[in-house]
């Protein structure tokens, strides 16, 4: 939980930064200023960051700032760009967790409403209206993502304790049994043969009992 509070509130204030951007002069300067945004992406992921959590959430931060910053330097919710507003609430809920959608949607909503012009009609909070009905399409679909790495993870776990329970325990029976065949004489190799044989079972029933 601590760390959905941590990406929840970086978030918030990169919205809030976005909606002042555009009333700063450095609004003259957004694409030098996104191309710049998406350099420092760039060598941060190739030469710093090296952790997945870390880069997702520098990702997050770079689309919310661009991707916000260009509506409301085009209008706000009048914006012929809004619709990608929609998109980002899908990006964040793959690239951290659900439940930031819903956080982001909150923030989004409250700057908007914040930073509208007086004496808008109804029609203006039709884009606003939209948000709120995505936001469950965008957390669900982050849930979903998340179970289906979980299952790839429990996957590839289970596939390596496969190759390691093969090649640790049942190689080294199968070692033993080669062997005994290889200096066949009675009984004596007769009985090593079977009692590895019934361990190399025994092995066998207990892995897919765990497994």
């Amino acid at each position: 939980m601590q760390k959905e509070i941590i990406h929840s509130l970086v978030l918030i204030f990169s919205i809030g930064l976005s909606f002042i951007f555009p009333k700063t002069n450095l609004a003259h300067y957004d694409l030098q200023i996104a191309a710049l945004l998406f350099i420092i992406l760039y060598l941060s992921k190739k030469f710093f960051i090296l952790s997945s959590p870390s880069s997702r959430l520098l990702e997050s931060v770079v689309f919310t700032i661009v991707i916000v910053s260009v509506i409301n330097s085009t209008g706000g919710l009048a914006s012929p760009f809004f619709f990608l507003t929609q998109f980002l609430l899908f990006s964040l809920a793959l690239l951290l967790e659900p439940i930031i959608s819903i956080t982001s949607t909150l923030t989004l909503i409250i700057f908007f409403l914040i930073f509208m012009p007086a004496n808008q009609d109804i029609k203006s909070f039709l884009p606003l209206i939209s948000l709120a009905f995505i936001t469950p399409f965008a957390m669900f679909l982050g849930q979903e993502y998340l179970q289906n790495e979980k299952l790839k993870k429990k996957n590839q776990d289970l596939k390596e304790n496969t190759f390691l329970f093969l090649s640790l325990m049942l190689k080294n029976h199968l070692k033993e049994i080669k062997k005994a065949i290889e200096n066949f004489i009675g009984d004596h190799e007769l009985y090593q043969i079977k009692k590895h044989a019934q361990t190399m079972e025994k092995l066998i029933d207990k892995f897919e009992k765990n497994n």
